[in-house]
């Protein structure tokens, strides 16, 4: 079994800073939402519900468990406490009527200008396009807002549409590692890598 990041090379005290301050001064994500901002305390039970839905728990490893009102709401504080740290931001996507219709969520390591995206959104809404699009946006926005050189990913071994939209988009697949969720089972998992040379020739 392999690491998480995959790949890490050190960049050195001042772009660690540069990456952990760029982090820390963001406001918003890209959306294709209609509105969009980063989670806050009150939002806890709107995201329980949101990731209650199947389509979205089953394959996201870092979600809450047990999911209750308590674990979101405690996940969302940790995620606050990442971003004053450089290292993690949460973003929820509204729709017209201002109902919550996903979320974005954002593990960076500054000192390998590497970061990771996981997201979902409303089962109504998946299948649609508007997810890719939204994904695309986030991962250049990463590597020009951040000043990121590496976004690595996972997926589950059944996960096979985001395996074939990865090898779409010349994400390098690494190995196999073992992902630990919150309550300590284990989710087997696909790595897969992109440098940001290779995604801003395609989509920059």
């Amino acid at each position: 079994m392999g690491q998480f990041p995959w790949t890490r090379i050190e960049v050195g005290p001042a772009r660690e800073a540069e990456i952990r301050a760029a982090v820390r001064d963001t406001t918003a994500l890209p959306s294709t939402a209609a509105t969009s901002r980063l989670a806050a305390q009150d939002d806890a039970a709107a995201l329980t519900e949101l990731f209650a839905f199947p389509e979205v728990n089953r394959w996201i490893y870092s979600l809450p468990r047990p999911l209750t009102v308590e674990a979101v709401a405690k996940y969302i504080s940790e995620m606050e406490a990442a971003k004053a740290q450089g290292e993690g931001l949460l973003s929820l996507n509204f729709d017209e009527e201002g109902t919550l219709s996903g979320y974005s969520e954002l593990r960076i390591w500054p000192q390998w200008a590497a970061g990771e995206l996981a997201g979902a959104m409303r089962p109504d809404l998946q299948s649609k396009g508007q997810g890719a699009a939204g994904m695309f946006a986030t991962f250049t926005w990463m590597f020009e807002a951040l000043g990121l050189d590496l976004i690595c990913n996972t997926t589950a071994l059944d996960n096979i549409r985001i395996q074939k939209l990865f090898q779409r988009t010349g994400f390098v697949y690494r190995g196999d590692i073992e992902s630990q969720r919150p309550d300590g089972t284990i989710r087997q998992s696909q790595v897969w890598e992109v440098m940001r040379n290779d995604w801003l020739a395609q989509f920059g």
